[in-house]
């Protein structure tokens, strides 16, 4: 029986005791029986109240006893409940406290936000954020002939440089130009809008064209010393450039096996001064690009181009057509060690002259073979019928090999052997050895755009 079931028992017995009349009190009782059941009430509430005290004595006594044997009461888990929780609201004030501190701290250091803007409402750049994005290449090539003379055996091909920023949220800005032994050559000049409707990019200015893929690359970033002979040719030693507009953009649907198609629609002064003989009339070039992921590590693309323009001074018209192809093995995760390109471009040109009508073609196959990570291995065929010498063709053999020093720096050395017609219907025979040095400076690493 528990500790407050005994004092009950015991206190119920005092009552008893107490309450129930003995021997010398019955002849009382008797005498007073008239009284006896208001006493009897009033002893019974006397009764309960004390059973009520004690009840909660018993209880305050139990919760001491708890205490005492490491066990809380109910009430005493809420109220340690209550007070750790007071206590953890109480420390993530004072940290929060801390950090509000701190921030301000750090915000009355920091210096005053730039809130003007410009003419179209934006806020305006920074003094940094205004100037432009400068990369600089340099290519020297050292050289020898053969059959001789050795001249001009150190070439100073040219040193590059470019700018490029954005003007606006809208459109940004690329200049380029170069200085070599040929003088001064303002290559490229040119601004660009994107986000147009139907995602268009236009670009106005002085451009490289798209005619193929690697008339659009630059000098420096060729996979071989020069631009292929059918672009020489055709174009001059620098191949295709315009001035003009050029729109481009990627078609709204998918090819057969989920190819992906690109166009280039451009609109130029026709004044190359080799297929257009530097006329001021209009030229007009389209370009269709579509590729397909093949797999993980294969990649695939063929494009078509087509040029046409005239120049009634010289009383001339003239059109090219061409096709390029490319593929490209690249394995993941081995990139940066192993891959391999094959390309190829082919062109058709059409030109008339004071009703004397000559038709050209040429076309070139190149091959890049990554063998480690600084080496590659490749070379290029070309085979073209020149515009200045119908019923003649030129052919020439270009292999080469690759060192990448660095990022910025790669060495080159190449061989081209090319034979060409002779004077008396017989073909000659010329060699070229050559080691090229490229180099860069700035966030454009021998862009090939």
């Amino acid at each position: 029986m528990g500790l407050k079931n005994c004092l009950i028992f015991l206190v119920i017995l005092l009552g008893l005791q107490v309450s129930l009349p003995g021997p010398l009190d019955g002849q009382q009782n008797r005498r007073g029986q008239q009284n006896q059941g208001r006493q009897e009430v009033v002893q019974q509430d006397s009764l309960l109240q004390r059973i009520q005290r004690l009840e909660e004595r018993l209880d305050s006594l139990e919760v001491v006893i708890r205490e005492l044997q490491g066990v809380a009461a109910p009430g005493g888990v809420r109220r340690q409940a209550r007070e750790r929780a007071g206590r953890e609201r109480t420390q993530v004030q004072d940290e929060l406290a801390a950090l509000r501190a701190a921030a301000r701290a750090r915000v009355a250091d920091a210096p005053p936000p730039d809130t003007t803007t410009g003419p179209t409402g934006l806020k305006s750049l920074n003094l940094n954020d205004f100037n432009p994005e400068i990369s600089v290449n340099g290519d020297v090539m050292f050289v020898g002939f053969d059959p001789g003379p050795q001249r001009n055996n150190v070439d100073l091909r040219e040193f590059a440089v470019q700018f490029q920023a954005p003007l606006d949220p809208f459109s940004h800005a690329v200049f380029a130009f170069a200085v070599g032994d040929g003088g001064f050559t303002f290559e490229e000049g040119y601004a660009y809008w994107t986000g147009l409707p139907g995602n268009l990019r236009l670009d106005v200015g002085k451009f490289r064209q798209q005619m193929g893929e690697l008339n659009r690359w630059h000098l420096h970033a060729q996979p071989e010393t020069n631009y292929a002979l059918v672009l020489r040719e055709f174009f001059g030693d620098d191949g295709l450039v315009g001035n003009g507009l050029s729109l481009y953009g990627t078609m709204p649907f998918q090819a057969p096996g989920g190819g992906v198609h690109e166009f280039w629609a451009q609109a130029t002064r026709a004044d190359d001064e080799v297929f257009f003989m530097e006329g001021d009339r209009m030229a007009y070039m389209g370009h269709i690009n579509n590729f397909w992921q093949v797999s993980d590590a294969t990649y695939f693309q063929v494009g078509a181009s087509a040029l046409w323009g005239e120049n009634p001074d010289e009383d001339m018209d003239g059109r090219v057509f061409g096709g390029d192809f490319r593929i490209s093995w690249v394995p993941p995760g081995r990139s940066l060690h192993k891959s391999f390109t094959l390309r190829g471009e082919g062109f058709w040109a059409k030109r008339t002259i004071a009703d004397e009508t000559n038709e050209n073609f040429g076309a070139y196959v190149s091959t890049t073979l990554q063998v480690s990570q600084r080496w590659n291995l490749g070379g290029r065929f070309d085979w073209v019928e020149p515009l200045a010498l119908p019923g003649e063709h030129i052919w020439a053999i270009v292999p080469q090999i690759t060192y990448w020093q660095s990022e910025w720096v790669f060495l080159r050395g190449e061989l081209g052997v090319e034979s060409i017609p002779g004077p008396d219907g017989d073909r000659e025979t010329k060699s070229m050895f050559g080691i090229q040095i490229v180099w860069s400076l700035g966030p454009h690493k021998h862009a090939n755009y």
